[in-house]
């Protein structure tokens, strides 16, 4: 018998991308690279030997028009994550800073790129350059890379004010990204590239965005609210994983049936899911997160195969002169934000580096400019820039977002401290009340508009704190209050911590006014660490002038957030594991057997 080996079966060749992309991971890794950029580069080298080994593999430059359907569905996960992370109760302090850096991200980023580009780039170019590829490749730059922000953070164990900012913008910063492409490629389709037609093509872009945006958001949430509709009635609790897989597909599907964005429905459904119901989420992350290694090497690897490099080496300059513009919009862009939000130094300094990579979602919109035949003239410069440049953005990209984060030490800080429930959202400044009643309601009603709030009814929780205040008085000395209710139920302490600069007059022993109040709710199951919580706040406010003054003078929750947990403030806000460590060695000595 005469047999004859054809390797044209697609799951044939994605075991060879898969394989070759792990490989290439791997081996960056030895070097201490991140992996995405050895799947990138395992792409293109895979694209450049395409004569060697095609006849063997069947893997040629077209091939990624074969895998569309996988593309779209790993994008759709990125997306969704995307989405996932916008808990709105948890931004509730955050939203000013995050509405200015998405103002600079929309304006000073992309302007930037234009300008560099059709002014530098000319110069450097043999050819004029093209103002539509120009606009492209500045909405392109917007996006920011969500899959390799959370990598590096959870790579560098990471917790902040900065890590919360850059975790909640990468995932907005997206959304702008595709509403600024969908802006743009609409007004240059209407043929805007001619200034005369501006003034026609503007309100039929802004229309296209309006459709897209609206779209989107009807697809994405009707996908997620039928699928959470199923899992409270007939899809038990082994099945929410697949359910969300499944929510990812229809998002993405009925989008595309109205020809609008995948990628933003994906992110409305990840919105929805987590803002309606939140465990679900994690569901979704735990059950894809055994196979993300799979979905990701495959993706990128495949996205590498998209660049031809013979071209690169042509536009060598352009590639350079887009990564240092695009590096210019995101810094300047943050930091003018920051500077404006007033967050700290280290935050407004460090941010605009972390936000350096460039990931999946330029990916998928460079891929869109590929796809649409109404663009073909800047389709191929356009993919030769913009991946070329993103190769360089996922190289130094992963590490400078770690190098930001440990500059501004948050980098090692993400393991279980003591007051790990006062994150940003717990903690509330110029709080105001003439009695401890006013300020203890006040108080309460922020913190049950959080996900971490008690297991009983406000009103039932108010009642017990009160009678616990009239029983005795939890005004400490030097203007600490710290009123507080035992629960029978609960999965942990929670609280919020209220702070007033001027100060309130409710009848300390000392005769002091109060500056900080912290209401605790405490499940009986978590009575110790509640008396470590009191122990260390009364040892610190009274024997700690600095931190103190500190905290009673911080200007927002950022800063008094910066306060309890910075290094300086462990005596405090120790980590419970080496508090845990030093408890063994105490009872191990011979002395205490």
């Amino acid at each position: 018998m005469n047999f004859e080996f054809s390797p044209d079966d697609p799951l044939f060749q994605l075991a060879i991308i898969l394989v070759a992309g792990i490989v290439g991971g791997e081996l960056f890794g030895l070097i201490r690279l991140p992996k995405v950029t050895g799947w990138i580069c395992t792409g293109i080298l895979l694209r450049g030997l395409e004569s060697f080994h095609s006849t063997y593999t069947g893997l040629t430059s077209d091939i990624v028009v074969r895998f569309a359907p996988y593309m779209s569905f790993v994008l759709g996960y990125i997306a969704f994550t995307v989405g996932a992370a916008l808990h709105f109760a948890s931004l509730r302090n955050s939203g000013k800073r995050l509405g200015l850096l998405l103002l600079g991200e929309a304006i000073i980023t992309p302007s930037i790129v234009a300008i560099a580009m059709l002014t530098v780039g000319n110069l450097i170019s043999a050819e004029p350059m093209s103002m539509r590829a120009s606009l492209l490749l500045a909405a392109i730059a917007i996006a920011g890379a969500p899959g390799t922000t959370v990598l590096v953070v959870q790579e560098s164990r990471s917790r902040g004010i900065l890590t919360r900012t850059l975790l909640a913008a990468v995932a907005l910063i997206d959304m702008v990204a595709v509403g600024v492409f969908a802006f743009v490629s609409s007004y240059l389709v209407e043929g805007g590239s001619s200034d005369a037609l501006w003034q026609s093509s503007w309100p039929t872009a802004l229309a296209t965005v309006g459709r897209e945006f609206g779209l989107a958001f009807a697809a994405g949430t009707i996908s997620a609210l039928v699928a959470l509709g199923l899992t409270r009635t007939v899809v038990g609790p082994a099945f929410l994983g697949p359910t969300m897989v499944a929510v990812i597909l229809g998002s993405w599907g009925g989008a595309k049936g109205f020809d609008a964005s995948g990628i933003l429905a994906c992110t409305f459904a990840g919105i929805v899911v987590t803002n309606v119901r939140h465990d679900t989420v994690r569901s979704a992350e735990a059950y894809l997160h055994s196979i993300g290694g799979v979905l990701f090497a495959a993706f990128y690897t495949l996205a590498g195969m998209n660049l031809d490099f013979s071209l690169v080496l042509q536009a060598v300059g352009l590639v350079v002169l887009y990564f240092l513009a695009r590096f210019a919009g995101k810094y300047a862009g943050a930091f003018g934000a920051m500077s404006i939000a007033g967050v700290p130094n280290r935050v407004r300094n460090y941010l605009g580096l972390s936000l350096l990579p460039h990931g999946g979602v330029a990916v998928g919109l460079i891929l869109v400019v590929q796809a649409d035949p109404r663009l073909s003239d800047v389709a191929e410069f356009v993919t030769t820039v913009g991946l070329a440049a993103l190769a360089i953005n996922q190289l130094v990209g992963p590490s400078a977002a770690r190098f930001a984060l440990s500059q501004a030490g948050e980098a090692g800080k993400d393991f279980p401290r003591l007051l790990d429930f006062l994150d940003e959202h717990h903690i509330s400044v110029n709080v105001s009340g003439t009695t401890k009643a006013e300020v203890i309601r006040s108080l309460a009603a922020q913190l049950y508009s959080t996900k971490d709030r008690p297991s009983i009814p406000q009103d039932e929780f108010v009642q017990k704190v009160l009678d616990r205040e009239e029983h005795e008085s939890t005004c400490l000395s030097e203007g600490f209050m710290i009123p507080h209710a035992i629960l029978d139920a609960g999965e942990g302490l929670t609280g919020i911590l209220g702070i007033s600069s001027r100060g309130l007059n409710l009848g300390a022993p000392d005769g002091l006014p109060v500056h900080a109040v912290l209401l605790l709710a405490t499940p009986k199951s978590d009575q110790r660490r509640h008396l470590e919580v009191l122990a260390a706040f009364a040892t610190a406010i009274t024997r700690d002038v600095n931190l103190r003054e500190q905290l009673y003078h911080a200007r927002s929750a950022a800063h008094a957030y910066d306060v309890l947990h910075a290094e300086e403030a462990e005596d405090i806000n120790y980590f419970l594991e080496d508090a845990l460590a030093h408890s063994q060695i105490e009872e191990d000595r011979p002395e205490n057997r």
